[in-house]
C-alpha cells in the first residue's frame, strides 16, 4: 500500500486533532468541518488510504454523537470500504447504534453483534441501551454476559 506524503499526513493529523478537540467540547458541526477538510486532502481514490478509515470513523462518530444518525449510517458504511475497517469493533458499534436509532433492527443487531464478537461487552461501556438491545437478539454465552 502506498504511503501518504509526510506533509499531507501531518496536515491530516493536525486537522483530525483539531476536530477531536472540537468534538470533545460537543462542537460536532465544527469538528465535521475539520474532518472533511482532512478527507479532502486524501488523494483519489480516497478509500484506498489507511488514513481514510480513521478519518471516516471520526466523521461517523461525530455524526452519531451529534444525533445525525442518517449521516452516521452513511459515513460509517463508507468507512467499511476503507482498509482494515471490516472487523473494527468501534466502527461496527457506531454503525449498529446508528442503525438502531433509525429503526433498522436487523441491521443494528448484525453490526452490534460484530462489535461484541470483536471486543466483548467492554465496548458497550456507557452504551447500555445498545447492549440491552443486543441481548434480546443473542443467546447468552455459556459464561454469561
Amino acid at each position: 500500500m502506498a504511503e501518504l506524503d509526510d506533509a499531507v499526513h501531518e496536515r491530516i493529523q493536525g486537522l483530525c486533532a483539531e476536530g477531536e478537540s472540537l468534538a470533545k467540547r460537543a462542537e460536532y458541526a465544527a469538528a465535521l468541518k475539520k474532518y472533511w477538510a482532512a478527507w479532502d486532502l486524501l488523494p483519489e481514490p480516497q478509500t484506498d488510504w489507511e488514513a481514510a478509515t480513521w478519518i471516516m470513523a471520526a466523521i461517523g462518530d461525530a455524526n452519531f454523537l451529534g444525533g445525525d444518525f442518517v449521516a452516521g449510517r452513511d459515513n460509517l458504511s463508507r468507512a467499511m470500504h476503507c482498509p482494515e475497517a471490516i472487523g473494527n469493533p468501534f466502527l461496527h458499534l457506531r454503525l449498529g447504534q446508528c442503525q438502531l436509532e433509525l429503526g433498522n433492527l436487523d441491521r443494528a443487531a448484525d453490526y452490534l453483534t460484530r462489535a461484541y464478537m470483536g471486543a466483548g461487552s467492554e465496548i458497550f461501556k456507557g452504551a447500555d441501551k445498545y447492549f440491552e438491545f443486543l441481548k434480546t437478539r443473542l443467546k447468552p454465552p455459556s459464561g454469561g454476559w
